[in-house]
Formats: structure tokens, sequence, C-alpha cells
């Protein structure tokens, strides 16, 4: 790795049945990184069994991912950084390839898409919110990612650095994904496989209660990044609802010359107002949006670039440049 420095973290919530091997399983594939793992309140001798496996054991005490991921990225300083989940879904093996795929690609992001999720997604309900959010997802947001909801991801410091993390949740994930694209960074997917937790492993995931405050996410998200199309569509909604009401009403002034439904009309009237109102906070926030994108860009920007994502290719050592001049000799 040319002198990089890589840090594997790992989130992890009573995953005591599971974290032991998958620390072991990133220290034999990537022998020289550091492995984090960040326990959120375990009950069940999580943190022990990660540090006899021989990670960095630290804690987050507020409940939820998006709390230690926000942690994890702000204390922990490498070159190049691998994100998994502890649970043993997501194989060790593979972790070369996302930082391989990392460097050749010049991306700043690496997603392990997950080969055959809707089939192993355990509940049904988890499976067609899968396939409904990535969908809903391709249409506020683009089409760079098929997966955003996958754990495993490689990042590099520019993108860790400059990722604000305001999601306290399992949605931290849509939140990354929309962070690239508010920047048009540069990312790449990469199909693996996706296991099944093991037996006393499971899952924390609640298909209602996540899908709603995923859906959440995905509204403020699209507030934030896209206020102009948000407001916009708000606007068009109050619009539609004010020109419905105010039908009957100037059908009957104009039979009769009479206004006898006045509330109607009023009301009517105010929701057209309000559309208005909703467009021109739109328009005035798209530019704010648009200031809040550049100063991020500037703040992705300030962070060095790894000498080996400037130039991967001949990414060598000085000292390794005279042996191989030494032995052609």
């Amino acid at each position: 790795m040319n002198g990089l420095q890589v840090a594997v973290l790992l989130p992890c919530y009573n995953e005591a049945a599971t974290i032991a091997s998958v620390v072991r399983g990133f220290k034999t594939a990537l022998p020289y990184a550091r492995i984090y793992v960040y326990d959120n309140n375990s009950t069940d001798g999580t943190a022990l069994a990660a540090m006899l496996a021989g990670a960095d054991v630290r804690r987050e005490r507020r409940q939820g991912k998006g709390h230690v991921v926000r942690r994890m990225f702000a204390d922990i300083e490498a070159d190049l950084y691998l994100m998994a989940d502890g649970d043993g879904t997501y194989a060790p093996d593979d972790a070369e390839e996302l930082i391989r795929t990392l460097l050749t690609e010049r991306a700043d992001m690496v997603v392990g898409t997950r080969r055959g999720v809707h089939d192993d997604a355990g509940r049904q309900g988890h499976a067609a919110g899968n396939r409904l959010f990535n969908l809903l997802y391709r249409r506020l947001f683009g089409t760079d990612f098929t997966d955003i909801f996958s754990g495993y991801r490689a990042f590099t410091r520019r993108y860790v650095k400059s990722f604000p993390a305001v999601s306290t949740g399992f949605e931290i994930e849509t939140e990354m994904s929309v962070h690239a694209f508010r920047l048009k960074l540069p990312v790449s997917e990469l199909e693996l496989d996706y296991g099944r937790r093991p037996e006393g492993s499971f899952s924390k995931l609640s298909t209602f209660r996540d899908g709603a405050r995923i859906l959440s996410m995905f509204a403020m998200l699209m507030k934030e990044t896209r206020p102009f199309a948000f407001f916009g569509l708000v606007a068009a909604g109050l619009c539609a609802s004010g020109i419905a009401l105010s039908i009957p009403v100037l059908t009957e002034y104009v039979a009769t010359g009479l206004v006898p439904r006045m509330p109607t009309w009023m009301l009517s009237l105010a929701l057209v107002s309000l559309s208005a109102v909703a467009l021109t906070a739109g328009i005035i926030l798209d530019s704010v949006a648009r200031g809040r994108n550049e100063m991020l860009r500037l703040a992705y920007l300030s962070q060095p670039q790894a000498a080996s994502m400037q130039s991967p290719a001949l990414a060598v050592t000085p000292k390794a440049f005279d042996e191989t001049e030494t032995r052609a000799a």
C-alpha cells in the first residue's frame, strides 16, 4: 500500500456472536490496516470480544448508527477508510478488492453492492423496502448507485472529512450517497456476495420504523439539496388544490352572478397565495443551497489527496525504484 494508512471501521451493537470472527477476518485480509470497533451501548459483551480479537475498541453512547459513523469519521485519522458491519454478512476477503477499486478508479467512495440481497433479506418487508427506496433514490438523486443501503464501503480521506453526517440511525447510508451526489464526487460500485447472519445473531432493523425514518430522510435531503424541486412540488400541490376548490365557485358565479360559498372561495385564494410563497421560498433556498454546496466542495478540496491516489500506476517509493534499477543493471 506504499505507506498508506488504512482504517477498518466497524460500528457494532450487540454483535458478540460475530464480531470476533469479523475482526480476525479483516486482520487476515488487510494485515496493514488498523481495525476499529465502535461499540454502541452493547449489553452482550461485544466490546470484550472485539478487544480479545485484537481490535481497537471505542465507545459511542448516543444510540444509533448515524451517531457512531459521525464519531468514527471525526476521530479516526487515515488515508483510506473501509466501513463494514459487525454481523458477519460482509466477507472480509472482499476488502482488498474494494480498496483496489478505490485506488484504480480514483474514486472517493466505492460501494460494495449486495448480490442477492432481495433473496436473503430475511423478511419480505425488507426486500420490498430495498427495491422501493433504491428506485426512489434514482428518481430523485440520479443513477450513480443501485444499492444505497449497503454498509460495505471504502472511502478516501477527502470524502470522510467533508461528510457532515447529520443522520442518527440506519438512514446514514442514504445520506452518504446523497453527499456524493451533492458534490458530484467520483464514485464506483463493486458487486459482492452478501451472507446471512449466523445462528444467534439478530437484525436490529425494524421494517416500518426504520422505513419511516428513511422516507423522512429522503424528504429532508431533497429539501436541503434540491430545494427548488421540493418547494416546486409543494407549490404545484397547493395551487392545484386551490384551483380545484375554486372551479365550482366560479361556475356558480358565471351562472348566477353570486358567490354563496364565500369560505370555499377564500380558502382557494389562500391556497393559491401559499403556492406562490412556496415557489418563492424554493427560488431563494436554491441559491442558498448552491452556496452551501460550494462551501462543502471547498472543505472537500482542502483535504490532501493520498499520493497513490494521484498516480496509482506510478506510486513507487524511491527505495523500490533504486532496487528495480539495481536488478536491471
